[in-house]
C-alpha cells in the first residue's frame, strides 16, 4: 500500500511538473521581448491555481489508475481529453476574465492555447509511451535470452497478437516464435509484432522444411482457438502435425477471465465440439462481483470449475464442501485459486449429514449454494441402488432445505438429462430430488421479499468430467483397442465443462433476476444448454480413431457390447408436460416450468423411501418412484437391455428426441 502511494504521488508530481513546463515554453515559442518578459512576470500568479486544477482533471480522468507499464491508446485518450479540457479552461481564461478586466489584450491568444495543446499531451503521454517502450524492450531481450523453443504459431491475427504479447511480457516462457500460420488469406506475407506470416496450415510441411534448411528447425507447434474451429480443418492440422514429428499445444485462457495465456497439451476432445456456446460475460461478472458463493462437491470435476469460474467472475467468497480429502485438497492448492483476490475455504463435509450441511451452509451465509455433489455413474447406482437415493435425494433435500434456512437467494441442483422419462436409478433419483426443489421453490415464491429460488439444470456427456465417454475410449486407443461402444445406433449431445458450469451461473443469475421479478407463468425452474445435432457415439469412437493416428476397423477394432441395465438409446432434455418459457435476450439456454407433486405428497414419498432404503428393500423403493415418476420403466425393460419408447419436446428441432449423457 505505501508503494503504491508513493508510485502514485511520483506520477503527479510528473504530470505537474509536466503541465508547468508546457506552459512556460508555450511562452517561450510564441512570444518574445517585452510580450515575453509580461507574462513571465505574472506567471506565479496564474500558475499554481493552474496546477491545481489540472490536478483535479487529471485525477477526474483517471491518469493514474493504469501503470505506465501497460500504458494503452485507452489511456492516450485520457490524456487528450484532459489536455483539451486545461486549453478550453485556458480560453474561458483567457477571453473572459484576463483580457477584459486586467490586460486588456489577449493574455494567452488561440495560437498558443493551440500549441499548449500540443505540448501537453507531448509532456503527459510521450513519457509514458516512452517508459513503456523501454520496458518492452528489454521484456523482449529477456525473453529472447530466454527463448530456448523453436516455435511455429498457428491461428489468427487476433489470438496470435495477444499469445506474442505474452511471450513477450514472459507469462508464456521459453517459446522463441519463428513463424505464424493464419488461415486468413489476407493475413499471409505480413508481420505481427516482428513475427512473419509465413503461409496457411496446408504449407505447415514446406515452411517448417524451409526453416530448417536455414538453419532454424521448429520443434514445437502452438495453436490459438481459432486454428481449432471446424472451418479450419483441425483435423488435417494435426495429421501434419503427427507426420511431422512435432508436439502440438493449444493455448487456453484467451478472452476465458483467467489469469492469462496459457498452454496445455491438445486433447482430442478440444475438435469434437461445435462452436462453444457464447456467454454475457459482463452480466456473469456484475452477477458474481462481490457475492458469497457455496460449491457441494467443489473437488469435483463439475465442482472444481464452478469454483474457478465464480472466482474469475468475481465472487467475494467461496465455500467448497467436499467429502472428499484429496478432491478437497485438489482445488483448495489449484493455482488460481491460490492466486484468487477471493476468499476461498474448504470444509470436509458429507451432504447425507443433514446437521452437519446446515450448520457449515448456515455459518457461512452464502447468496448462491451451486449443488453439484451427486452419485451419478449409473452402473454403479443400479447395483448400489440405496447409495443412490442417500446422496441424490436425501442429500439434495439436506442442501435445498439448508440454503432456504440459510437465506441464500437461489439453489442450482446440478441434475441430468437422465432425469426425463428415466429408465435408471441415476435417472429418477435425480428427477425426484428435482421435484423437491420445485416444490420448494414454490413454497418460497409465496414468501414476501426476496425468498430463496431453487432450480434446476440438466446436463448431458461433460467432456473432461470423470466418467465421460471420452476418456474411456481414449485409454482404449493407447492400450490398442478394442474401443468398446455399447450400441451402433447410440447417440448423444457433448458440452464442455466449462460451458455446463457457465450454464449454472447463467440459470442462478436469471432465476435470481429476470424470473424473480415475472409472471408465474415465466418463472422457470429447469434449464438446459442447446448443444446443437446429437452426436452418434460409433461415429464418435472412429473419428477418435483416426484423430489417434489409426484405421477403425484395420487397426484400431471397434467392438459392440451391447446396452447395460439403465442405458438408452438417446436422451431428453423436457418432459413432454414441462412447459417452455422464452428467455429473451439469453442465446444458448432452454428453460420450462416446473412440473412437481404436493409438498404433503412428497414429504410421504420421502419417509417411504427412508423406509425402504433402511429395510434394503429396492421393490418399495421402486413403487415410490413409480407412483411419484410416472414414465418411470419397469426394471425388466432395462435389463433385456430394451430401449424405451421415447417421447419428443417441444424444443428446437435439432435439440428433440436426444440429449447428452454419461458414459453410462
Amino acid at each position: 500500500m505505501q508503494q503504491r502511494l508513493y508510485k502514485t504521488a511520483v506520477m503527479v508530481a510528473h504530470d505537474l511538473a509536466a503541465t508547468a513546463a508546457a506552459v512556460v515554453l508555450t511562452f517561450l515559442f510564441r512570444f518574445q521581448g517585452g510580450m515575453l518578459a509580461e507574462r513571465l512576470h505574472a506567471l506565479p500568479l496564474l500558475l499554481p491555481p493552474f496546477l491545481i486544477f489540472a490536478g483535479l482533471v487529471y485525477g477526474r480522468f483517471r491518469l493514474y489508475r493504469t501503470k505506465w507499464r501497460f500504458a494503452s491508446l485507452q489511456d492516450l485518450a485520457g490524456i487528450v481529453r484532459a489536455a483539451s479540457v486545461l486549453a478550453l479552461a485556458l480560453l474561458v481564461i483567457d477571453w473572459i476574465l484576463v483580457s477584459s478586466d486586467l490586460y486588456g489584450f489577449y493574455f494567452f491568444g488561440k495560437i498558443a492555447i493551440l500549441l499548449y495543446w500540443v505540448l501537453q499531451i507531448f509532456f503527459l503521454g510521450g513519457t509514458r509511451l516512452a517508459f513503456r517502450y523501454l520496458k518492452d524492450t528489454r521484456s523482449r531481450q529477456s525473453s529472447a535470452r530466454a527463448a530456448t523453443v523453436p516455435t511455429m504459431l498457428l491461428g489468427r491475427g487476433a489470438d496470435i497478437d495477444v499469445l506474442i504479447r505474452a511471450i513477450e511480457a514472459g507469462s508464456v516462457k521459453k517459446l522463441a516464435p519463428r513463424g505464424i500460420l493464419s488461415p486468413r488469406a489476407d493475413e499471409r506475407g505480413q508481420f505481427m509484432r516482428g513475427v512473419p506470416v509465413l503461409g496457411g496450415f496446408p504449407d505447415l510441411e514446406r515452411v517448417v522444411a524451409d526453416l530448417a534448411g536455414r538453419g532454424e528447425p521448429v520443434r514445437r507447434l502452438v495453436a490459438a482457438p481459432s486454428a481449432l474451429v471446424p472451418e479450419a480443418a483441425p483435423d488435417d492440422l494435426i495429421a501434419r502435425a503427427r507426420r511431422l514429428g512435432l508436439p502440438l499445444a493449444r493455448v487456453v485462457g484467451l478472452g476465458e477471465g483467467v489469469q492469462g495465456p496459457e498452454l496445455a497439451p491438445l486433447e482430442i476432445e478440444d475438435l469434437l465440439l461445435r462452436p462453444t456456446v457464447a456467454i454475457d460475460r459482463p452480466h456473469l461478472e456484475a452477477f458474481l462481483a462481490g457475492r458469497r458463493v457455496v460449491v457441494t462437491g467443489g473437488g469435483g470435476s463439475i465442482g472444481s470449475e464452478i469454483c474457478l469460474r465464480a472466482v474469475a467472475f468475481g465472487a467475494a467468497a467461496v465455500l467448497v464442501l467436499e467429502a472428499s480429502e484429496p478432491a478437497l485438497h485438489g482445488i483448495l492448492s489449484h493455482p488460481a485459486i491460490l492466486g484468487a483476490g477471493a476468499e476461498v475455504t474448504g470444509v470436509l463435509a458429507d451432504i447425507r449429514d443433514r446437521e452437519r450441511t446446515r450448520a457449515v451452509i448456515t455459518a457461512f451465509r452464502p447468496d448462491y449454494v451451486l449443488h453439484a455433489a451427486a452419485l451419478k455413474q449409473v452402473p454403479y447406482l443400479e447395483r448400489d441402488w440405496q447409495e443412490g437415493i442417500k446422496t441424490n435425494v436425501f442429500g439434495s433435500i439436506n442442501v435445498a432445505e439448508a440454503a432456504v434456512a440459510a437465506g441464500a437467494r437461489a439453489l442450482v441442483m446440478i441434475s441430468t438429462d437422465k432425469a426425463i422419462e428415466p429408465v435408471s436409478q441415476l435417472g429418477v433419483t435425480k428427477r425426484f430430488a428435482e421435484m423437491v426443489a420445485q416444490a420448494l421453490d414454490a413454497e418460497q415464491s409465496a414468501r414476501p421479499g426476496h425468498p430463496t429460488r431453487l432450480i434446476a439444470v440438466r446436463f448431458g456427456n461433460v467432456l473432461g468430467s470423470a466418467g465421460s465417454v471420452v476418456p474411456v475410449f481414449k485409454a482404449q486407443i493407447a492400450r490398442g483397442g478394442p474401443v468398446t461402444v455399447t450400441h451402433p445406433d447410440m447417440v448423444r449431445y457433448f458440452m464442455t465443462v466449462r460451458e455446463a458450469c457457465d450454464l449454472v451461473l447463467t440459470a442462478a443469475s436469471h432465476a435470481d433476476g429476470e424470473a424473480r421479478g415475472g409472471a408465474e407463468a415465466e418463472r422457470a425452474a429447469v434449464y438446459v444448454l442447446k448443444m446443437g445435432q446429437p452426436v452418434r457415439i460409433a461415429e464418435l469412437a472412429e473419428r477418435m480413431v483416426r484423430l489417434a493416428g489409426f484405421e477403425p476397423g484395420a487397426e484400431i477394432e471397434i467392438a459392440y457390447t451391447g446396452a447395460r441395465p439403465g442405458e438408452r438409446l438417446n436422451e431428453i432434455l423436457f418432459a413432454r408436460e414441462e412447459p417452455r418459457v422464452a428467455l429473451p435476450g439469453i442465446d444458448g439456454v432452454m428453460a420450462a416450468r416446473p412440473v412437481f407433486a404436493d409438498r404433503d405428497q412428497l414429504d410421504g414419498w420421502v419417509a417411504r423411501l427412508r423406509d425402504a432404503v433402511a429395510a434394503g428393500d429396492r421393490a418399495a423403493a421402486e413403487a415410490v418412484f413409480e407412483a411419484a415418476v410416472p414414465h418411470f420403466r419397469e426394471r425388466h425393460a432395462q435389463r433385456a437391455g430394451r430401449a424405451p419408447a421415447i417421447g419428443t419436446v417441444t424444443a428446437d428441432a435439432p435439440l428433440a428426441g436426444a440429449a447428452s449423457a454419461a458414459i453410462g
